[in-house]
């Protein structure tokens, strides 16, 4: 038996970028061949696309994690690594992309429309493309980054212009059989529908879809029954249909109270994709009147139903009557929805220039580390997640770049103490402005950089470690002391 899914959460990563290589041309009677590593290919994104022939979310359900792939690694001789590929996942039209948090990302309508839910990482440059007057050769390339990895919640919000909502048993299911061709489950019993129906009507020249929820109780805000979680449904609907059911004999029951009980369930539900439930047109339709007890009842009190603005639709679905004119009246009330919407225009290339006082990024103090720093930032950010820091030369590249960015001085400007703790991407150092970022490097070994082995400062972890003897909470360390020798006696 077919599930009908509308609601699951995925597990996206995107691929990784491949890292740069470090190379230098070897080839005979060629000497000084120079920097020849290429760079890293780009990882995979993980994209969504609208398909016209994907109605739920049924393979999601069942293959939650996507994963795309990773970027090759550069190679010598100036060669590239290859790029990884995008991942699409086909997804039905109407669904609606949340964080976990609830925030919505994007409502994907229209056959084709894409959205990235996951940005593969970029690759690293190799030590080709990082040559300069400063470096000639570098001994270091620049790793790739990771790619996005996060959880988002996948919504299906069917796209349907009529929305049928009522009580269980109210002959919902039945209208929307006999008005299209949807054949859902019809039986005697509360809740038979379990999941919504779509069907496409046709009236005259007009054509329109309608959507049917299964019922809703009093109580269903609190999350009693199954209507409310299936009301996401019909908040793109031009009208909402209430189905009254004339021939009920349960007590306490008649067209009016439930039609309020129906109104007060609306209006506690929020929609998601913003506005309200009850500011969209309102049609009764109370059904079952091929019973004559329930014809009598439609009869007194349609015109307290009138009263309150609400067109009514006395209809039968066994015997069809009614049906022809709700039919019609709900396409007008579709058309004139559908000419007071804005037309809709294709997307533009919006550009957001870069303020002249965005210096791009922040420098805070550590709550965790008492006299730290730490920097906020896409670049100083991902220039950290790009240095292998067991190149000593890689370091003092990170350390130019930083400096020609203008951390350097903005951690002096907070206060920063050499030796202060600094922590960048989740990466924690202690601070050296003896390091003389930004000059021009002097000729070295490749791989290594002369600055950093002057560095003969106390770091973080030895003042950390003095502060506690100094409060009685560690013993210092014991000194071995080295006894004179005994001299000969004679």
């Amino acid at each position: 038996m077919s599930r009908f899914v509308d609601r699951v959460v995925i597990h996206v990563a995107a691929g990784a970028g491949g890292n740069g290589c470090a190379s230098v041309h070897r080839e005979k009677y060629k000497p000084l061949g120079g920097p020849d590593g290429g760079n890293g290919g780009n990882g995979g994104d993980i994209v969504l696309v609208v398909d016209n022939g994907v109605h739920t979310l049924l393979d999601f359900h069942f293959r939650p994690h996507a994963r795309g792939s990773h970027g090759k690694q550069g190679q010598g001789n100036n060669r590239d690594g290859a790029t990884g590929d995008s991942m699409e996942l086909r997804v039905p039209e109407g669904t609606v992309v949340l964080t976990e948090s609830g925030d919505v990302l994007a409502d994907l309508v229209g056959v084709g429309t894409q959205f990235v839910a996951a940005r593969g990482g970029r690759g690293g440059l190799g030590n080709a493309s990082l040559a300069s007057k400063a470096r000639k050769a570098p001994g270091f390339a620049l790793l790739g980054e990771p790619g996005e990895e996060l959880d988002l919640v996948l919504e299906l919000r069917s796209m349907a212009d009529v929305g049928l909502v009522g009580f269980p048993s109210a002959g919902k299911s039945s209208l929307i059989s006999v008005l299209s061709s949807a054949r859902p489950k019809i039986a005697d019993y509360p809740f038979t529908t379990l999941v919504p129906n779509l069907g496409v009507v046709t009236a005259g020249e007009a054509t329109f879809t309608m959507a049917d929820v299964p019922g809703l109780i009093p109580g269903a805000s609190q999350g009693k029954g199954l209507g409310l979680d299936f009301l996401r449904h019909i908040e793109r609907c031009s009208v909402l249909v209430h189905v009254v059911d004339c021939a009920t004999y349960e007590p306490g029951r008649d067209p009016v109270s439930d039609v309020d009980a129906l109104e007060e369930e609306l209006a506690k539900y929020t929609p998601g994709l913003g506005g309200s439930l009850a500011e969209r047109p309102r049609v009764v339709v109370l059904n079952k009147i091929d019973v004559p007890e329930a014809r009598e009842l439609a009869d007194l009190v349609r015109a307290d139903l009138e009263a309150r603005g609400l067109p009514v639709f006395a209809v039968s679905t066994a015997s069809h009557e009614g049906l022809r004119e709700l039919s019609f009246a709900l396409a007008k009330v579709v058309e004139e929805d559908r000419a007071a919407r804005p037309t809709m225009e294709s997307s533009r290339i919006v550009l957001r220039p870069t303020a002249v006082d965005d210096v791009g990024f922040t420098v805070h103090d550590d709550p965790d580390n008492d006299g730290g720093f730490v920097v906020r930032g896409d670049r100083p950010e991902r220039w950290v997640r790009q240095t292998s820091f067991d190149n000593d030369e890689a370091v003092g590249y990170l350390a130019d770049r930083l400096a020609r960015l203008g951390v350097e001085q903005a951690l002096a400007t907070a206060g920063a103490k050499p030796g202060s703790p600094v922590t960048i991407g989740g990466v924690t150092f202690d601070w050296e402005p003896t390091l003389e970022a930004g000059v021009d490097v002097l000729m070295h070994e490749r791989g290594h950089d002369p600055r950093l082995e002057r560095n003969d400062r106390i770091g973080a972890s030895e003042r950390k470690t003095a502060k506690r003897i100094r409060r009685g909470l560690e013993a210092p360390p014991v000194e071995e002391t080295v006894e004179p020798a005994e001299s000969e006696t004679s």
